[in-house]
């Protein structure tokens, strides 16, 4: 190969000469949506790859430092809400269960979050991630150690999940005294599944100890006559009779 690159330039100047002739009368060659990101930034021409940008400074003491290695390897990039988060759903899993709306309207949202007023911050949902950037506005602002503000904000994080389930056991509650009907809930749902499960394997389960019970008594049966044959081989043999 050569010291040069050139065949992804030749895709667009290809795609581009398909554009301006028709080749079908009648049919218009659709723009490709990837063709106007291409002809805004060409793809690159050479074989040569830049070094990655080091996002953490080589420490000097250190012997590796003059010997640089994976030069072109993308560095893993750590933030400390990393760690928090980790720390969280590590002790409380079921959290991750919980459905989720993965929506910014300007992405900016973070912006108007004010972490010093608690959890509850408006059009924000209640979610593992408040209590993260909680706990990380005290360590940073109030120098809390993680341990005494992971403390305090988990404290404030059950408080306003049990409201939570008073308000919606109270508006169910509501509900059904104006004649409200609710259906099976999860809990309900997976017990009728556990259920059908156990019932389909007590099936199986006595279907194998048929056929085995089944094998066994073959067996016997078997073992049965084989000693039923050798003892009547042994009284057709002729006693030898010594004079």
């Amino acid at each position: 190969m050569g010291g040069r690159q050139i065949r992804p330039a030749g895709v667009y100047r290809a795609v581009s000469e398909e554009l301006k002739h028709q080749l079908m009368p009648g049919y218009n060659v659709p723009t490709p949506p990837w063709f106007a990101v291409m002809n805004s930034v060409p793809p690159s021409e050479t074989l040569v790859r830049n070094v990655t940008p080091r996002h953490r400074a080589p420490n000097p003491n250190s012997k590796a430092a003059s010997k640089p290695k994976r030069l072109f390897r993308p560095q893993n990039i750590a933030y400390p809400e990393d760690a928090l988060r980790t720390s969280f759903y590590k002790d409380h899993p079921w959290e991750l269960a919980r459905p989720r709306v993965v929506l910014e309207l300007d992405g900016k949202d973070h912006q108007h979050c004010d972490w010093s007023k608690g959890l509850r911050q408006p059009g924000v949902p209640l979610t593992g991630e408040s209590v993260v950037q909680r706990q990380l506005w005290l360590m940073e602002t109030q120098n809390m150690s993680k341990r005494k503000a992971y403390d305090i904000v988990r404290r404030e994080f059950y408080r306003l999940r049990q409201e939570e389930e008073i308000e919606k056991r109270i508006a169910i509650e509501e509900a059904r005294y104006v004649g409200a009907y609710f259906g099976k809930t999860r809990l309900d749902i997976g017990m009728q599944l556990e259920d059908n499960e156990f019932e389909n394997w007590k099936i199986w389960a006595g279907k194998e100890t048929a056929n085995r019970e089944a094998r066994a008594s073959s067996e016997i049966e078997t073992f049965g006559l084989e000693d039923e044959e050798v003892g009547v081989e042994a009284e057709a043999q002729p006693v030898p009779v010594t004079v």
